[in-house]
């Protein structure tokens, strides 16, 4: 099997130990295999040619692994690494978010020794990090977002949610897109920091949440009958009558009230704004489900979880992607879905994209799952072909 890095650096002080990575490499179908025992050395290596991957000791002589990780983000001479060391797992953990603050592919750490099965599940990551060509974000005006939403171009899809214990379907969560006949398409930072801070994210939300109840009545009259979440700002909770508005564009399209749920972002409930705790409050009494969206981001407490009926505790990506490998990121998982099940919330884990993060989060007894190992966010009119194909999968499971 020939390795899609074609070119890869060991930065390991360690003679045998380098010699062993060297042949593993090898082994593994990388067809250029540079080493180097110190950062300064390694650091002149990478500067002279390009590298796939760096293989990185932390614990070298002189420069460290982490300041020659620091060079190489600093002056992109590198793009994916592989962190080897047998320090304690939050250091480590440290310095992968050291390396992806910097802007560099963490594929992974691995202890030492190395083994051939264990290097060869990290490297066979790195086709999937392979970046694109590097292009400024470009930021969208106003004009052209309120001609986008006036014609239709921004419209939602939908990434399933299943249910971790029978891998049913139980809802969707609504994702804006936009798809410019021009620009293609146009991701969401291009756009949504602009219309957060305008008259357009009102008109937004509301276009997003009557088109999604408009699918949910035409999957519901073909039998598939499904929870629909969906993200509100601060600005529309805030509006005297929201919670009316919502139940009556619900009812006008025969979508139950239990079938919606509004999701909400941990930092908008840190403050006590009276119009959108009464919102919240109102909604909850209609019987519209509540989620707080990307848990453990750094806002929530005991107290706010308490104080708003919420039925969904949304866990962020960040503390499940890769939480099977790293034990204390599973030991900060298992606290919140235990925070969950004692609140009552139902527990929803997003950015699920490996088996291994699914297995864990069904071992501490996660509700629903949501992410690229399930599925892509897919138009409407695409997740009951999507659905056919995941039962059968099931099935075969």
């Amino acid at each position: 099997m020939v390795s899609e890095a074609h070119r890869v650096l060991v930065l390991e002080d360690h003679d045998f130990q380098r010699r062993i990575a060297v042949q593993l490499l090898r082994e593994c179908g990388v067809s250029e295999v540079f080493e180097a025992a110190s950062g300064q050395e390694a650091l002149q290596l990478v500067r002279g040619r390009a590298m796939d991957v760096l293989l990185c000791d932390l614990q070298t002589p002189g420069m460290d692994g982490i300041e020659f990780i620091r060079h190489v983000a600093e002056e992109k001479l590198a793009h994916s690494i592989i962190i080897v060391s047998g320090l304690e797992s939050a250091l480590i953990r440290t310095v992968e978010e050291m390396a992806t603050a910097h802007g560099l592919q963490v594929l992974g750490a691995v202890e030492k020794p190395l083994t051939r099965d264990r290097l060869r599940a990290l490297l066979a990551r790195y086709r999937s990090a392979l970046p694109s060509a590097p292009t400024p974000m470009e930021r969208i005006g106003p004009t052209e977002i309120a001609e986008g939403i006036q014609a239709g171009q921004l419209k939602p899809y939908f990434q399933p949610k299943v249910a971790i214990a029978t891998r049913e379907l139980v809802g969707v969560e609504a994702l804006i897109h936009w798809s410019h006949p021009e620009r293609g398409d146009i991701p969401p930072a291009a756009f949504i920091p602009v219309a957060e801070h305008t008259i357009l994210m009102p008109q937004l939300t509301w276009t997003i949440l009557e088109r999604s109840l408009a699918y949910c009545n035409g999957w519901g009259k073909r039998g598939l009958r499904i929870a629909v979440a969906i993200n509100f700002s601060v600005d529309v909770l805030s509006e005297i009558g929201v919670a009316d508005r919502i139940a009556q564009m619900a009812a006008h399209y025969e979508v139950g009230a239990h079938q919606v749920v509004l999701e909400v972002t941990e930092s908008m409930v840190v403050g006590n704004a009276p119009n959108i705790l009464e919102t919240l409050a109102r909604l909850r009494m209609k019987g519209f489900g509540l989620s707080i969206d990307d848990y453990g981001t750094g806002y929530s407490s005991m107290r706010q979880l308490s104080r708003i009926p919420f039925t969904e505790l949304k866990i962020d990506r960040s503390l499940v992607h890769g939480a099977a490998d790293k034990p204390q990121l599973a030991t900060i998982l298992q606290s919140s879905l235990d925070l969950a099940h004692k609140l009552g919330l139902k527990s929803v884990a997003e950015g699920v994209e490996r088996e291994e993060d699914w297995n864990l989060l069904a071992a501490l007894g996660c509700d629903i799952a949501q992410g690229y190992l399930i599925s892509k966010p897919l138009p409407g009119e695409q997740l009951e072909s999507w659905l056919a194909d995941w039962s059968a999968e099931k099935q075969v499971r």
